[in-house]
């Protein structure tokens, strides 16, 4: 739905970024994508630095994961691109979890009859079998496999399966652990498990309407738990259930903790304690390139601080490329949670670009003063103001746009927890697009807004140069028009909880 037209005036709403020289008027209110003028924002450099990007996750393995060398040679090219825009980049370094499967997992029943499961695959066209948890251990396990208080639950309860030490009772070394998912998170039935005992575990999904396909989950860190842990399906929970049951499981994984970086740099204008920031995350996901997610967003962000460099501002633009967001937003929260509350407080603003050109996209603003009734409520106060000054760019220029909820799933989550007004851009992940969207944004109705999302086939070849053109002019007429604001968001700090990284 399209947020409605609230026409407060903004001081600096009214700072839009210059784009003349390139557009004009009518052409910007027609959406072109391209601009074309020397000073200005521009796709095609966009574009050099998507493919650059792209030839770099080519050299090393097909990913710019964090933790990986693909990251590491991602942040030299980030860090000479910024001191070529006469940047002085600042490398924050931290330590991440660090899990890559070497090769496919096994699972296979061996007894009473043979029966060979199937992995879930990142290019897979269907729903695998089973998964491999994220730091699970390595192992070539044959063994009986023991069900433990893995029978369904009474109606409207959940299964406390593997959740109390007590539930290994006469547990035999060496067997396989059969597990319900349910109340505790899955490190915990893993690790009791282990200490009873067992050379492998398989948690199953619990039947429920909604849980019927492969356990996909976290041991939360690496090293809690050395045996192999594979989550399962309800169906093959049921087959492995059955007494007599036999089962080989064989993973071959590598955990461990690594460096990885976010990568920093701020305008020499504007008060330096009045800071407008802006970022994006620069990792991909091991299994593939990550130009789309969220290479639109970091390249387009690194367009936008070249030209924002040479203009005026009342307030310091400082931008941000953020390392380990698909490890659960680690970088961020690692930038956010290290600074003192006085420098916390000079944030009045926080912008943020996460897929900005889904092939099958939506024009999504951050709903920041909960408009839309629809998810989660509102961000902190100002938030709304941040999501008006977006729209206003997209009602000028003559394009749709709605609302995209705080789902907690990108880097504003930290900002928003620290009481930070926040807000950006989003084109939409492995959702399907509705009827509804396709009539106003075209496309194609009941597919993903990108289907390669998290797939290797997130290439240069999956980017919607329309919705990139677009959405790098938003980001620049947001950031400068906030850069110039004489009434930045009132700071009203709150720690809010961020929700936990294991679930059951």
């Amino acid at each position: 739905m399209q947020l409605p037209r609230r026409r407060r005036a903004l001081a600096a709403a009214a700072v839009a970024v210059t784009l003349s020289a390139a557009p004009s008027a009518a052409c910007a209110q027609r959406g072109d994508p391209v601009l074309s003028a020397a000073g200005a924002v521009r796709v095609d450099t966009v574009r050099a630095h998507l493919k650059a990007l792209a030839r770099i996750a080519d050299a090393h393995g097909g990913t710019r994961a964090a933790g990986t060398p693909g990251y590491a040679a991602s942040r030299d090219y980030l860090i000479e691109q910024l001191r070529e825009a006469g940047y002085r980049p600042v490398v924050q370094e931290f330590d991440v979890p660090y899990f890559r499967e070497d090769k496919p997992a096994e699972l296979i029943r061996t007894g009473p009859a043979e029966l060979t499961y199937t992995p879930t695959g990142t290019d897979a066209a269907v729903a695998g079998d089973f998964t491999t948890m994220t730091y699970s251990g390595s192992g070539d396990v044959t063994a009986p496999v023991r069900a433990v208080d893995a029978e369904a639950p009474a109606a409207g309860k959940a299964s406390t399966s593997g959740c109390e030490t007590a539930d290994f009772a006469g547990f035999g070394r060496g067997e396989i652990a059969l597990l319900r998912r349910g109340t505790c998170p899955f490190h915990t039935k893993a690790k009791h498990a282990q200490d009873a005992g067992a050379a492998a575990v398989v948690i199953f999904n619990d039947g429920g309407a909604k849980h019927t396909d492969a356990v996909s989950g976290t041991l939360g860190e690496p090293g809690k738990v050395t045996v192999p842990v594979l989550g399962a399906s309800a169906a093959v929970g049921g087959d492995l259930a059955a007494p007599g049951t036999t089962a080989r499981i064989v993973t071959a994984t590598t955990s461990s903790r690594r460096t990885t970086w976010n990568v920093l740099a701020e305008t020499d204008q504007g008060a330096a304690d009045r800071v407008v920031m802006v970022g994006a995350h620069f990792d991909s996901v091991p299994e593939g390139p990550g130009i789309n997610d969220n290479g639109s967003g970091a390249a387009a962000l690194l367009e936008v601080a070249r030209y924002a460099r040479e203009q005026p501002a009342r307030n310091r633009l400082r931008f941000a490329w953020w390392g380990a967001e698909e490890l659960g937003l680690l970088g961020s929260a690692h930038y956010v949670d290290a600074l003192s509350a006085a420098e916390r407080a000079k944030i009045r603003v926080y912008l943020n670009h996460d897929m900005i050109a889904s092939p099958n996209h939506v024009y999504g603003i951050y709903d920041g003063d909960d408009s839309d009734r629809t998810g989660e409520g509102p961000g902190p106060e100002g938030s709304g103001r941040i999501e008006q000054v977006y729209a206003d760019y997209f009602d000028t220029a003559g394009l749709p746009h709605q609302g995209s909820d705080f789902t907690g799933r990108s880097d504003y989550g930290p900002f928003i927890a620290r009481g930070i007004p926040s807000g950006g851009l989003f084109t939409g992940a492995e959702g399907r697009k509705t009827e509804a969207e396709a009539a106003r944004f075209g496309g194609t109705a009941g597919q993903p807004y990108d289907a390669c999302y998290h797939r290797a086939c997130d290439t240069l070849d999956n980017l919607n140069t329309t919705a990139l053109g677009v959405n790098l002019r938003a980001m620049a007429h947001t950031a400068l028009a906030f850069a110039a604001a004489a009434d930045l968001p009132a700071r009203a700090p709150k720690v809010v909880e961020r929700s936990a990284a294991t679930t059951p």
